[in-house]
């Protein structure tokens, strides 16, 4: 006769797209409990749910450090975060205790660059500020400097990280007639020259570049990175976009340089904290656009991303493998 199969308890920290639900809902060992919300878990709330837990599926917005694996206990198996980033996670303690990662790389690169060049070109051209104008009764006559802003053709673009997005953003610049494409990085990367991308240390990259797009991914070396120093070697009618993480940036170093004409322009798809503030420096500037994180908002990626962290949990949970397990 066989063994009656083991009920695994499972906690996910926030309601998820249905396609990852339904193949929760679907697997016969799993007993799923969700914290029912578009919004955060509160911390409480997270170190209750994951008593006893073998599996935790998370967002970047949970802190899953010692004291969450500690409440956990002994089961945990496995941690899937619904992210590509991992820097919400302690990685040193999961590892001391045995528990696998599963994160969602590559499916949302494609959304990820999309969003980034829309932002770029939202702000090279101010398009919040035209359509300001046009609400507000600024629009009048036409006039020869107007609105004017930065465009790409015949332009420097330095990308600060040129991973997976780095280069789907690259990619997608490229056709509007770019004529360098600049990269800084730990090391050369052998895909770069799909877009002729050039390896140069951060200092040219900084101060030659007409676009400067970081993706870079957060670690102690690229913490606080974009900060006065940076910013004061970029021309002065340089644009700045960050769609990787708010802590790269050190914003009020970005609100001096942007404020002073140091450099022309910021769009920021990630801040620190996040949600920023709406009294920050930052958002009484014309010259930098604020995005809410919406890098991989797309239907599609988010119901994929959501169908991966699904899968990576059960192959954690089953000792399969995992179809996209990080390795630390």
């Amino acid at each position: 006769m066989q063994a009656a199969r083991k009920i695994m308890k499972v906690f996910v920290t926030r309601r998820l797209p249905q396609e990852g639900m339904k193949i929760l809902s679907a697997a016969p060992e799993c007993e799923v409990s969700v914290w029912d919300s578009d919004e955060p878990v509160p911390r409480e709330e997270l170190l209750k749910g994951v008593q006893k837990a073998h599996g935790l599926v998370c967002l970047l917005s949970e802190k899953i450090d010692a004291e969450v694996l500690d409440a956990a206990g002994p089961n945990l198996k496995v941690i899937s975060t619904m992210s590509v980033g991992f820097d919400h996670m302690a990685l040193d303690e999961i590892k001391k205790r045995g528990i696998r990662v599963g994160y969602t790389p590559d499916v949302l690169t494609d959304a990820t660059a999309e969003l980034t060049v829309a932002l770029l070109l939202a702000t090279a051209r101010r398009l919040p500020e035209g359509v300001e104008e046009v609400k507000n009764g600024g629009w009048s006559s036409w006039k020869p400097l107007w609105l004017c802003g930065y465009g790409l053709s015949g332009s420097t673009v330095g990308v600060i990280g040129l991973g997976r997005i780095g280069l789907a953003i690259a990619q997608r610049l490229m056709p509007f007639g770019v004529k360098r494409l600049l990269y800084s990085g730990r090391t050369a990367k052998p895909h770069a020259a799909e877009v002729k991308g050039e390896f140069v240390p951060m200092d040219t990259l900084v101060s030659e570049s007409d676009f400067i797009v970081v993706s870079c991914s957060l670690t102690p070396e690229t913490q606080g990175l974009c900060d006065k120093a940076f910013f004061s070697k970029m021309k002065k009618t340089a644009v700045f976009i960050n769609s990787s993480r708010g802590a790269v940036v050190n914003q009020e170093d970005l609100f001096e340089a942007l404020s002073s004409g140091q450099i022309a322009a910021a769009g920021l798809d990630v801040t620190t904290p996040e949600p920023l503030p709406t009294n920050h420096p930052l958002l009484t500037l014309k010259n930098c656009v604020v995005l809410p994180h919406i890098g991989s908002a797309t239907y599609s990626t988010r119901g994929v991303m959501s169908a991966l962290v699904a899968r990576n949990l059960l192959g954690g949970l089953q000792d399969t493998q995992m179809p996209s397990e990080l390795t630390f």
